[in-house]
């Protein structure tokens, strides 16, 4: 058994983030599932947004975040987010990190969907996500940072008084092991590759909201998944992202014939909220025409955008014709551990950050390049906290029940990814949902809740905590009766503000009977 501080699961910029600032006080120790350029954030083609350019400031991007998230986001958390941006992207820059300039040293300033002021930085063109992750991984190399790789956190430990006194993993050989910290993180991701079309890495499959729940943490807003629009669509396979920036500078999204399908859609036309870019490109799928993003207008795309030109060229897609073939698939989880504007879950001493996390900033719908900033702002923030939490005794284990049910029938995850892309994917149905729903269902939720992990493989405990996920997803979707942002409901295709303004699905693993049973709760959002 290891005993430390800080523990914080997860890779990303987010987990970094808060590693680096909390390591000024404190012991850290990161643990990730795989390995440290293996996230998200290293694969991020956008940018990140900050009101840094004279046109711009801070009200602004504000009022864009509330209008992309149909006002369903926390302001508070809102206002820590664009208040936050400017310094964080300075600080960055001074300490080494590199964004795209013009030829007079000014720092350049893209557009992307729902924006209103160009404010879109870049490194790189497209690169933008990996070299700030190599910027920070450098930095971590320098500090005290213990960094442990290929080991998967398979179960938080409760102590006695009911907080978190830290996580047990399951390394690659099937080996065990204990961490206890005073002070646990998870910034583990969304939730991206449990469906079938997804420009997520494969390691991000929601164990770490599984692990908060089973723990007895609030589960936030997971009817509110954002598809991105754009995903190269090859052989009836999502092969990758081709990022928003490419539409940002003029690309358009046509039918085989050339065709715009976005003309008459929406005022920004193809850089309108994503949800609805989405939606109208998987309309026309559905009827079986295929859509491409004209690139033809963009000059030197392929030193603009190193990396979608890279992607294009090993799945066999010729530039020189301008188009690429598209598709939406799950680019982003807006729900996820319920939190405060600290980080902080119901659960004591357990935190979360970046995109397993539901601050409320993102609301019902992501304005675009907001994620890299969330976890740049928030594990400043929270590992700021951390940093200066007064030190703890731990309190002994908690005996919990433990299920020994077997699980040899559950789902092949290949089968779990294909009912979720369909029954709970771009477009939703109270009866698709409720196939899904019972699907699930079966496989005894309620029993995986309280699963022994001693003794399980690791691709048994990543199944069970999927089709936990999966479940939040769907009871969540059910249960939300209208469309806003994210979550669209062709039964219920409007906005309900009557019912739904300001509230949300939240759920607890002591209420899964009750609502397995068909009874809903609504709580409000503080605003």
């Amino acid at each position: 058994m290891v005993r430390t501080e800080v523990i914080v699961i997860g890779s990303g910029i987010a987990a970094l983030k808060t590693v680096l600032e909390a390591s000024d006080h404190k012991h850290v120790i990161l643990i990730t599932k795989s390995e440290l350029r293996h996230s998200n954030s290293y694969l991020a083609q956008g940018g990140i947004a900050a009101a840094l350019s004279d046109q711009d400031g801070v009200s602004l991007h504000k009022k864009d975040t509330l209008a992309a998230g149909q006002h369903h986001n926390k302001v508070k958390a809102v206002e820590k987010l664009v208040e936050g941006a400017p310094l964080a992207i300075s600080e960055l820059i001074q300490s080494g990190m590199q964004f795209d300039r013009s030829h007079d040293g000014r720092l350049m300033f893209g557009m992307e969907g729902a924006h209103s002021e160009r404010r879109i930085l870049h490194s790189h063109g497209d690169g933008t996500g990996k070299y700030m992750m190599e910027h920070l991984i450098e930095c971590l190399k320098s500090s005290k940072v213990q960094v442990i790789e290929n080991e998967a956190a398979v179960e938080l430990i409760i102590g006695e008084d009911e907080s978190c006194i830290g996580v047990k993993t399951l390394d690659r050989s099937g080996k065990l092991a204990f961490y206890h910290a005073e002070q646990t993180v998870l910034a583990t991701g969304g939730c991206g590759s449990l469906y079938r079309f997804t420009s997520n890495s494969q390691t991000v499959s929601g164990d770490g909201i599984a692990l908060a729940f089973k723990a007895g943490a609030k589960v936030r807003d997971m009817e509110f998944i954002q598809f991105h629009p754009t995903l190269l669509f090859v052989n009836n396979k999502a092969e990758g992202l081709i990022s928003e920036a490419v539409r940002g500078d003029g690309a358009l999204l046509v039918t085989e014939d050339g065709m715009p399908i976005m003309q008459d859609v929406h005022r920004l036309k193809d850089l309108a909220p994503r949800h609805i870019v989405a939606q109208t490109i998987f309309s026309y799928l559905q009827r079986g025409e295929k859509v491409f993003l004209d690139i033809s207008m963009i000059k030197d795309f392929k030193k603009r955008f190193p990396t979608v030109s890279s992607l294009c060229e090993r799945s066999g897609v010729d530039l020189q014709f301008g188009k690429i073939p598209v598709a939406p698939g799950n680019h982003f989880l807006m729900g996820g551990i319920e939190v405060d504007e600290w980080g902080r879950t119901s659960v004591p001493s357990l935190y979360a950050v970046g995109e397993v996390a539901c601050t409320g900033v993102h609301g019902a719908n992501r304005l675009a390049s907001n994620s890299l900033l969330e976890g740049l702002v928030f594990g400043k923030i929270l590992g700021d906290l951390l940093a200066h939490t007064p030190a703890r005794e731990l309190p002994k284990e908690k005996e919990r029940s433990q299920c020994a049910c077997h699980v040899a029938s559950l789902p092949d995850l290949r089968a779990l990814k294909e009912k979720l892309m369909n029954e709970a994917g771009i477009v939703r149905t109270e009866a698709g949902l409720i196939r899904l729903k019972n699907y699930l269902e079966a496989f005894h939720i309620e029993n995986l809740l309280h699963l022994e992990v001693t003794g399980r493989s690791l691709a048994e405990i990543t199944k069970a905590n999927a089709i936990i996920v999966a479940w939040l997803i769907a009871e969540s979707a059910l249960t939300r009766t209208e469309s806003r942002g994210g979550h669209y409901r062709s039964d219920y295709p409007s906005e309900d503000d009557s019912l739904w303004l300001g509230k949300s699905v939240i759920l607890a693993c002591q209420d899964v009977k009750n609502r397995m049973k068909g009874r809903r709760q609504y709580e409000h959002i503080e605003a």
